[in-house]
């Protein structure tokens, strides 16, 4: 990218530049290779041969300060789409064209973009700042324009600064007309952890992570794994909403969450506490409820929206059979409960029995939750904090899954393998890359360059002590040999995980920790094609 292109990149983000695509053609700055440009030939092409109807959905999505209500009285001032949280649900069949307004009305000159994620469109619709687009400047519009052909559960979100953690995001579903699933409704379930307006927001949280750790008490903490230490009686709980505390060391501990530990994890669950956790937008006093018949099977498309939280899910008295993960089908698999990173997407039928049962979303190693409830009959209302025996039974992560065979990446030589090493740790909250952390005046600086038409190997290489949910944008792989096909993938402290794909979509597409505040410490990347 030029200079001048960069410079105006960077002033939009600041909310002083006009909106719009990047138009200049990309040079390969800091890589020494040409990159293939965004909104170039390359792209163009690649849209021209995905199929399509004809079919136009159009959407205007007005993101501005909103007073919303999570329930109980909860009527925190945030960020969301019209008013609404989660913002209202998009719906097209496979092969439409979604024609989305964004108007950015946000308060203080703020930028900002919508991302599409997991869905494999053109690259200049990706939303991503300032690799793909320039961003929205405050009072300004733009208008995303791609064809959906991938059927599935995805949703949408900024892809500016930590604007993820407020209610800036609604569910996509791109429906199968060839759908083969049998089921009588459905039911989107959107989880979320919440602290906006509640005890800060979200830029505060990242003010405070961004000091690190390493100064408390004098010590210097490295990648230490917070997890097991005795904080001796500070309070723990994700809940809590008191006025700043401090460590010993004098540093804020308002937001920084210590002692959530996870085995599904391998350690240490979170670095944020959260007052809340929502499922559709409501707290747990103060529930959402589903509403059915007895013998009915439901299919519910399970979205994580958080910024910090795994959600291990639930539903009392009920077994749920993933059939789906990222939009793609899986070998059947019954199950009690599922574990759900930020950014990943289930699909799961299951019979409804009758009564009042408590869809359950445990925060994971937080000591919290969210709640829904499906109800089909009389009874009462569980407790808040209900866990239902199913939380602890049989617990499915997307390594145990398997492809269905017609999505199953054809068997094929490798033709390039990156390592893909991150770095970093609570000390400095330094999170990166390969121990670079993304460079946002320059985002084509260290890319992680392939050549369209490649057989490509990721091997995800965790060298922290923390999980990370890795999300790859504009593609799909295959976690191992016949794993299942997913664009977010948890990799677990200390452990190695390969993925593979086809490099059939031609542009420079971010990969990045789908932790809000990793990601924007500097945990991405740009996969960029040479041109």
């Amino acid at each position: 990218m030029n200079s001048i292109n960069r410079r105006s990149v960077l002033l939009a983000g600041l909310g002083v530049a006009g909106a719009g695509a990047l138009t200049a053609c990309s040079g390969g700055s800091g890589s020494g290779s040409a990159l293939v440009d965004p909104a170039g030939s390359a792209v163009a092409a690649t849209e021209k041969r995905r199929t399509s109807t004809g079919r136009r959905q159009k959407v205007t999505l007005t993101a501005a300060s909103a007073m919303i209500d999570l329930g109980g009285g909860i009527m925190p001032k945030t960020w969301a789409f019209d008013g609404n949280a989660p913002g209202r649900e998009v719906r097209l069949s496979v092969g439409d064209t979604l024609v989305a307004e964004l108007s950015n009305q946000l308060p203080g000159k703020t930028a900002t973009s919508i991302h599409w994620h997991g869905i494999a469109l053109r690259n200049d619709m990706d939303g991503v700042p300032p690799a793909t687009q320039t961003a929205v400047r405050a009072g300004s519009t733009f208008t995303y324009r791609f064809i959906a052909d991938a059927p599935g559960t995805y949703f949408f979100h900024p892809h500016v600064g930590v604007q993820l953690d407020r209610a800036l995001y609604a569910p996509l579903i791109v429906e199968d007309p060839k759908e083969t699933l049998a089921y009588d409704d459905e039911w989107v379930v959107l989880l979320d952890d919440w602290v906006d307006g509640v005890t800060g927001t979200p830029d505060e949280v990242f003010a405070e992570l961004e000091q690190g750790m390493g100064g408390m008490d004098g010590h210097d903490m490295g990648d230490m794994d917070m997890g097991g230490m005795d904080m001796g009686g500070m309070d723990m709980g994700s809940g809590s909403t008191s006025p700043s505390a401090s460590s010993p060391g004098g540093m804020s501990t308002k937001f920084i969450l210590m002692g959530a530990e996870s085995e599904l994890l391998g350690g240490d669950a979170g670095d944020v506490k959260y007052p809340h956790h929502l499922i559709n937008g409501r707290i747990a006093t103060d529930p959402d409820v589903y509403t059915g018949k007895p013998g009915k099977k439901v299919r519910l498309r399970i979205i994580n929206a958080g910024g910090d939280t795994a959600y291990r899910v639930a539903l009392g008295g009920h077994r749920l059979t993933i059939t789906h993960t990222d939009g793609f089908p899986v070998q059947h698999q019954e199950v009690d409960a599922l574990l759900v990173g930020m950014g990943e997407r289930y699909d799961v039928l299951v019979t409804l029995g009758d009564g009042v049962y408590p869809l359950v979303a445990l925060a994971e190693g937080k000591d919290a939750n969210g709640l829904a409830l499906v109800r089909t009959g009389s009874g009462g209302r569980p407790s808040a904090t209900v866990r239902p025996k199913e939380l602890n039974g049989m617990i499915m992560t997307a390594s145990q899954l398997r492809a269905a065979a017609d999505v199953r990446l054809e068997s094929a030589k490798t033709d390039v393998t990156h390592q893909i090493k991150l770095t970093g740790g609570m000390d400095k909250y330094n999170w990166a890359i390969n121990g670079k952390p993304f460079d946002m005046a320059d985002p084509e600086a260290n890319p992680i360059l392939i050549e369209k038409g490649r057989r490509v190997r990721l091997d995800f290489v965790n060298d922290t002590t923390m999980w990370h949910p890795m999300h790859l944008h504009g593609h799909t792989y295959q976690i191992g040999d016949s794993g299942p096909r997913k664009d977010t993938a948890i990799v677990l402290p200390k452990k190695r995980l390969s993925v593979f794909f086809d490099a059939d979509n031609p542009g420079q597409w971010m990969l990045h920790c789908h932790n809000a505040y990793h990601g924007e410490a500097g945990m991405m990347a740009n996969v960029a094609y040479q041109a």
